[in-house]
């Protein structure tokens, strides 16, 4: 695996941890605390729905993820 592909792996998975830990988190949040652009966290995010291990209910001020384990 090359150092790339790991540290996308690792911050899908940080990503991943951060919406566990608060559901309600938006992705300016993420983008912050990941220290990523918004369409940044939209590719990792996608990535986690593809995969069918994330969800998005609502809309983007209201809603929440649910996390698919």
């Amino acid at each position: 695996m090359t150092a790339e592909v790991e540290t996308t792996e690792k911050t899908t998975e940080k990503i991943l941890e951060l919406i566990k830990e608060n559901p309600n988190i938006t992705m300016e949040e993420l983008a912050a605390i990941c220290e990523l652009t918004s369409d940044g966290v939209f590719y990792h995010t996608k990535k986690l729905k593809q995969r069918g291990g994330l969800v998005r209910e609502g809309g983007r001020k209201d809603g929440r993820w649910i996390v698919n384990e």
